[in-house]
């Protein structure tokens, strides 16, 4: 029998949680597994969790959220044997679509019935974990404002870049590491581990969780016209194609822009400094998954 850990957070997403612990332990192989399920109480409480869990030998921890809560779980996870299972029920669900999860909760606790243990990488910004992306330019301020609309989903999400995206300013860039050097006025660089923000929107198609490198995705200012088209690209994994978007791959790279300011984590606003480093932990994680990603 091995230990699990359900991590709930209550305010992810848009669908009401309480029952959520009942439609868990009834789908779970009790066979297999032998569950503990707990709700969050405030931002960070994930973290401390997952690390308790962790440390006390559980042999999964399955965040129950969105890519924030993904984020919180796999940071008391991160570098040790405990592995990360996913339930998605947040807005962009970057992470699990990425590695397959499906978005119906009776088929993602289904898939924790028969899922493997896998490797996979992680990253760091200045210290701090993402699992599938973080970025500066456009996309870190849309964060910021989808983080404060008070409403989720994605029409909130498309009326964001909608009201912003012939406003923004494009800012210069320094990316220095693993063979480049480069400087770069860009809309938005992403940083990804996996290829997606969320919602299907692939802006690194090729990006891998088992390569021990990022893509970093670089786009260039770019005409109004060419818009319907590029979003078309995000939505079919062929915005690689595009000639106002740049992908290489790199470990490690330092990262100096304009000034301090906007940045997002796994889709969460942060403010941080000037100067970022940022890097692929290769084999650090364990996950819950299948093998076809």
């Amino acid at each position: 029998m091995k230990n699990i850990a359900f991590i709930i957070n209550p305010i992810s997403g848009t669908q009401n949680k309480k029952k959520l612990p009942k439609q868990i332990s009834s789908l779970l192989d009790h066979n297999q597994w032998l569950e503990n399920i707990v709700f969050t109480e405030y931002s960070g409480h994930a973290t401390q969790l997952a690390k308790q869990f962790a440390q006390m030998g559980f042999d999964a921890v399955v965040a129950v959220g969105g890519d924030g809560t993904i984020n919180e779980v796999a940071s008391g996870l991160r570098d040790t044997e405990t592995a990360l299972g996913v339930i998605p029920v947040g807005s962009g669900n970057g992470f699990a679509r990425h590695i397959g999860v499906s978005m119906r909760i009776n088929n993602a606790i289904n898939l924790i019935n028969h899922s493997e243990k896998l490797k996979a990488d992680y990253g760091l910004v200045n210290g701090r974990m993402f699992v599938s992306t973080c970025g500066v330019g456009f996309d870190a301020l849309i964060a910021d404002q989808f983080a404060n609309a008070g409403a989720r989903g994605l029409k909130t999400y498309l009326q964001n870049i909608l009201r912003d995206l012939f406003q923004y300013k494009p800012e210069t860039y320094h990316i220095v590491g693993d063979g480049i050097d480069l400087t770069t006025e860009a809309f938005l660089i992403t940083f990804a581990n996996a290829g997606q923000w969320g919602y299907e929107a692939y802006i690194a198609p090729k990006a891998s969780i088992q390569d021990g490198k990022m893509d970093i995705a670089i786009l260039s200012k770019f005409p109004a016209i060419v818009a319907p088209a590029m979003a078309i690209g995000l939505f079919t994994k062929t915005i690689d194609k595009d000639l106002h978007v740049n992908i290489v791959k790199a470990k490690k790279v330092t990262v100096t822009r304009e000034k301090e300011g906007p940045m997002h984590i796994d889709g969460d606003p942060v403010t941080m400094p000037q100067q970022l480093e940022i890097e692929i932990v290769e084999d650090g994680l364990r996950i819950l998954a299948e093998k076809r990603f």
